[in-house]
């Protein structure tokens, strides 16, 4: 159940119609899930999640895109080059911090199979993975993400509303204490002049922060009493997606308002907390392979008032994935016998 859905209204502008990042036509999310127990108290309680600009050839037709990093305690790979050309050619993956060789590995093979040019007849691909650290109730240290789970995970993308709580690469997050994991939103953008509107969607895994920073009046909630876990100081992965014309410069200054959101669900950006955003729009794509020295694009000018709808856009519907994360959690077994609560009845 959304958070909508529990009678919580989270900003002005309405989500689109799945409230969801796949809201944004061609952007697809794959996801694959593990959870079984091991030998001596240990137990697998992960996985990966894949998110697609969208479902043609990524290397082939490159999207525009930026990331912003509000606190930098991560592991992520490939953001130096996608900050230096401002593009994406590579599936958005995720999935927990001892995983991303493995998911580098695996999104790696599926790439070299889907397009045999790279590092043949052109040049080598940049791969975007990010990652939270589960290792309170996942067995990081017996790495269980292989490079087929992340081939898995681009391969079950579809368009559809993605599933939420813990799966995929949320399986086993902790956010302020409770399940937190994957968690989705998008809002409608209208030009009012124009009559045209656009969608922006966001995605997050959550794994940050501890009950008692959760501001559980503010969204008119009950705290659920349950022990305080002596979990990391954690992080957030955001993927904020657009259909509306902007640039890489532009799609950065959309990710910073991302951390609105992110702190008005009560987070203060921990020391030891890796809090960063990729933002990408699926208005055009960039053809690896073109003869023009000139690139023609179409651009929302930044002094027009509607930079700011999408920058009011952009916090709402990061606000709304965290809390939708929550609102989706399911009570989470892993290992040692840790069990983390769901924040929700």
């Amino acid at each position: 159940m959304k958070i909508r859905e529990r009678g919580v209204t989270i900003g002005k502008l309405q989500p689109g119609k799945k409230n969801c990042i796949t809201d944004v036509e061609g952007v697809l999310v794959g996801q694959f899930t593990l959870d079984y127990p091991l030998d001596d108290g240990q137990h697998v309680c992960t996985g990966v999640t894949a998110v697609l600009p969208h479902g043609g050839n990524l290397f082939r037709e490159k999207v525009p895109a930026a990331s912003y990093v509000i606190n930098g305690f991560g592991k992520t790979t490939g953001l130096v080059q996608v900050e230096e050309l401002g593009l994406i050619e590579s599936p958005i993956m995720l999935t927990n911090t001892f995983g991303v060789p493995a998911v580098t590995h695996g999104t790696l093979e599926y790439l070299l199979r889907t397009t045999p040019e790279i590092g043949d007849t052109t040049g080598t691909v940049n791969i975007v993975v990010g990652e939270c650290n589960d290792g309170y109730l996942n067995s990081i240290r017996t790495l269980p993400v292989r490079p087929e789970h992340a081939i898995a995970a681009i391969e079950n993308a579809n368009p559809e509303r993605a599933e939420e709580g813990a799966v995929g690469a949320g399986k086993g997050m902790v956010c302020f204490g409770y399940k937190g994991g994957v968690g989705a939103s998008s809002r409608v953008i209208s030009e009012e002049q124009s009559s045209k509107e656009y969608i922006l969607g966001c995605l997050v895994v959550t794994n940050f922060g501890n009950k008692d920073e959760f501001p559980f009046s503010k969204y008119g909630l009950s705290e659920i009493p349950q022990e305080t876990k002596d979990t990391p100081d954690g992080s957030i992965m955001i993927i904020l997606a657009t259909d509306a014309p902007v640039n890489d410069r532009q799609l950065k200054r959309l990710a910073k308002r991302c951390g609105i959101g992110l702190g008005r669900t009560g987070s203060h950006f921990s020391n030891g907390s890796g809090d960063i955003v990729i933002a990408f729009s699926t208005a055009r794509t960039i053809s690896h392979q073109s003869t023009d020295h000139v690139e023609y694009a179409n651009l929302i000018r930044d002094d027009h008032p509607f930079m700011n709808k999408l920058f009011q856009g952009a916090a709402e519907a990061a606000e709304e994935a965290i809390l939708n994360s929550l609102s989706q959690g399911v009570t989470t077994k892993g290992r040692e016998g840790r069990m983390v609560e769901r924040m929700f009845s």
